[in-house]
């Protein structure tokens, strides 16, 4: 069932408005590439993003924070040890957490470990069509995400052209963004940060997944008119969401 995509963007626009307020504070456990972007994206969306993977401190971030990311881009055994702490952590305190499952398709070893963080429930899984494909089993058509949104209880946001969100029974089609945007290191993993930071501020998995895939596309399609390439995007997209407003999101999106 499509979700009342005419109302989206004025939810997003509450729900970074509350963001705004309570300056929630997001840990990521994310791509050592990703982390200044993330910071950066975190910061002017009005979050506050921590980083850190010491074993003997991770706890104490995570239980200290609102929400947690975890990304597998870099898969070294000190992000592997951190992870469990972290949702261990997150899960005990009734905290949300989200999955970006970077690269399974590339190696099995990644797509086991992924997996099996699926099964520790988090709230949303970010990722592309690859990856979906590696972490499901599935091809990415169909009703194979609502499915595997069922099946796994958390919600869907499949990125690419046209993002797709899913929790199995709302689906909304983000058709913001621009191509540029691929060419920006970390472009992926600074959109699931801000997914789970918009996880900080509503009990609505769906919503917040959707919304947050929503501020990163108008705020890519806003900036892209003025940049003169990837470079001039990085900053174009900063500033752009640091001024994202209620006005700009409800013109700009584009939903179907």
């Amino acid at each position: 069932m499509r979700a009342p995509h005419t109302e989206l963007p004025t939810i997003a626009a509450e729900l970074l408005s509350r963001l705004r307020e309570r300056r929630p504070r997001v840990h990521c456990i994310t791509n050592a590439v990703a982390q200044t972007f993330t910071a950066n994206v975190l910061l002017a969306a009005g979050a506050v993003p921590s980083m850190t993977i010491d074993a003997e401190e991770v706890a104490d971030f995570v239980a200290g924070a609102d929400a947690l990311l975890i990304n597998l881009g870099t898969f070294d055994a000190a992000r592997r040890a951190a992870t469990g702490i972290a949702i261990e952590t997150a899960n005990r305190a009734g905290k949300p957490w989200v999955l970006d499952p970077v690269f399974i398709d590339r190696t099995a070893r990644r797509g086991a470990f992924a997996r099996g963080l699926v099964a520790a429930k988090p709230r949303a899984i970010r990722c592309n069509r690859a990856e979906f494909e590696a972490l499901a089993g599935a091809a990415s058509e169909g009703g194979a995400l609502a499915r595997y949104a069922l099946d796994c209880g958390a919600v869907i946001g499949l990125t690419g052209p046209t993002d797709l969100v899913t929790d199995g029974a709302r689906l909304a089609a983000i058709a913001n963004g621009d191509p540029m945007m691929a060419r920006i290191t970390a472009m992926g993993c600074a959109a699931s940060a801000l997914v789970a930071t918009a996880h900080a501020v509503t009990d609505d998995a769906w919503v917040a997944t959707a919304a947050a895939l929503l501020w990163i596309g108008v705020a890519g399609d806003v900036a892209v008119k003025t940049a003169a390439g990837p470079g001039s995007l990085t900053v174009g997209l900063l500033d752009t969401l640091y001024r994202l407003d209620a006005d700009t999101l409800i013109t700009h999106a584009r939903l179907t």
